[in-house]
């Protein structure tokens, strides 16, 4: 075998080592997702998917961008799952649209008023019902992911915009720096449901035991604080 031919031997060897290093973070992150999506999702489809992502990540990771292996595989593991997602069209595009239009409305009455939206001020910029407005909240909940771990989600389907991967070292962190400022100006209410949900991983039901309300109505705080989030960082990320 030619020296070239050995280096490209070892390169694939080491490779494939890894890949099976950091398998576990595949089924770590399906499983973690499962609990968020709709019963329609097989744990299998996000298996092979979260795959791909890993090798990927073996082959593309640059430790010159500051952030571990874990974290840039964590990333692209992610992508690579919600990429499945979108190809099977999980979600209706009106839900998606009601989404953006959410945001839009929050973004339009607290930059006019200098203060957090409430959620009849939020329906009114958006010309509807106060409950049409909520019914939009539980479709985005029932539909959508909202995990803040899912940095480099795309746009139509996510909390924030994506990240690429030339940008994920300081970019990265200047998007968790404006996350968190802007997770801190939520309301008393949302913040308390967001760290239930995702820092204690309680479910809805829990949460709402906890708060003295229904499921329904944890889903709907949770869609908003999604939807307030994503207007503040939006600022930020520019068009």
């Amino acid at each position: 075998m030619s020296n070239s031919g050995v280096a490209a031997y070892n390169e694939l060897s080491n490779r494939n080592v890894a890949v099976e290093k950091y398998a576990y973070l595949v089924k770590r992150i399906a499983h973690h997702l499962m609990a968020r999506l709709p019963d329609s999702v097989q744990l299998d489809d996000l298996l092979q998917a979260g795959m791909i992502g890993l090798i990927e990540s073996v082959a593309k990771y640059d430790a010159s961008k500051g952030a571990s292996f874990e974290t840039y595989a964590g990333i692209r593991i992610r992508g690579s799952m919600l990429d499945e997602m979108r190809r099977g069209d999980w979600a209706p595009r009106s839900v998606h649209r009601n989404a953006r239009r959410v945001t839009e409305a929050i973004k339009s009455v607290e930059h006019h008023t200098g203060r957090v939206a409430s959620d009849r001020e939020i329906a009114k910029a958006m010309d509807v019902p106060i409950q049409e407005y909520y019914s939009i909240l539980d479709d985005a909940a029932n539909c959508k992911l909202v995990s803040f771990e899912q940095v480099n989600e795309s746009e139509d389907s996510g909390v924030l915009p994506r990240v690429e991967d030339d940008d994920h070292g300081a970019e990265y962190s200047q998007l968790i720096k404006h996350l968190t400022a802007a997770m801190a100006k939520l309301p008393e209410r949302e913040r308390l449901v967001m760290a239930l949900y995702y820092d204690e991983e309680l479910n809805l039901k829990e949460i709402g035991a906890i708060l003295e309300v229904s499921e329904s109505r944890v889903s709907q705080i949770l869609s908003q604080a999604t939807a307030r989030v994503r207007a503040h960082v939006a600022d930020w990320m520019g068009p």
